[in-house]
């Protein structure tokens, strides 16, 4: 079981030093979220009873590749990776140019994690169309591995082209999601899959044989990482128990359990809080896993 550190919600300036910690404290991964602006969204939040977001205007939504750039300069082995990064509300050129620029700066240690999103106003933002997203994504995801491979690749319309910076090695692709579509998505095109709200056991049982399903369909037999947020308090034998199940990974964010003493000596949101308990959580529940 690996530990990804769910970095949503968290004021920019924070982010460097939550990634010399997270790196410190064993953390695999870095993550953070993807949203381009704040408005009075008609599009209806698909993780909330009231279908309201659960952020304001004030939240910190930084671009995430300049973010990641800045992390991986002062970390050596922590890996990064979007949760998840709406690439369909983007050009092709766009996304292939800054997870190609990203991976190579940090040395290889970027993850693709990407879904096609909720948001309709932030596809009219950036004039991509709402409605075909899955389509589009699907098609793009191909023709993103080529050009990070550095290969030549011919597109309607466009002379036979390339990119480059690319990096050594491939970088994964994880899709997020686990509509039935998002599931198919992983399993036909993915390396892996990330879940996008945090699951109870039931919830994750039946997510993951839909997942199994269509990797069979797609004749998937290879390495295949799931990478699951589980509604369960942290303890190493409960971590045993789902990594038994084939959850590769999973994502805590320590601070969200932070204990009353500990608000009430470093304060509430601040980085002082963050690092306190993700050192606990290191010592308690990534050592003895």
């Amino acid at each position: 079981m690996r530990f990804w550190l769910g970095a949503s919600f968290v004021d920019t300036d924070q982010f460097v030093e939550l990634a010399r910690t997270a790196e410190r404290c064993g953390f695999d991964t870095l993550t953070l979220s993807d949203h381009l602006f704040y408005a009075d969204f008609a599009s209806p939040y698909p993780y909330s009873r009231s279908g309201r977001p659960r952020w304001d205007a004030r939240t910190h939504w930084p671009d995430v590749w300049v973010t990641i750039g800045a992390m991986a300069a002062v970390t050596s082995t922590l890996r990064f990776s979007p949760n998840v990064y709406i690439a369909p509300a983007r050009d092709l050129f766009t996304v292939a140019k800054q997870v190609s620029t990203a991976a190579v700066l940090s040395r290889e240690r970027v993850t693709f994690g990407v879904g096609v999103g909720w948001c309709k106003e932030e596809f009219v933002g950036t004039g991509q169309d709402f409605h075909t997203r899955g389509r589009r994504l699907d098609e793009m995801l191909p023709v993103l591995r080529s050009l990070w491979a550095g290969e030549t690749v011919t597109l309607d319309g466009l002379p036979a082209l390339s990119i480059s910076p690319t990096p050594a090695g491939q970088i994964p692709i994880y899709v997020g999601g686990d509509s039935e579509a998002a599931l198919r998505r992983a399993a036909r095109l993915g390396d892996g899959w990330i879940g996008n709200r945090i699951y109870t056991e039931d919830q994750l049982d039946l997510v993951l044989d839909s997942l199994r399903h269509h990797l069979d369909e797609n004749g998937r037999t290879g390495p295949f990482d799931i990478v699951a947020p589980l509604a369960v308090l942290p303890d190493a034998d409960t971590y045993r128990h789902f990594a038994a199940k084939g959850v590769t990974a999973t994502l805590a964010a320590p601070w969200w359990l932070a204990t009353p003493e500990e608000k009430s000596r470093y304060g509430e949101g601040t980085l002082e809080l963050k690092i306190a308990t993700m050192e606990r959580f290191a010592e308690e529940i990534i050592a003895k896993v």
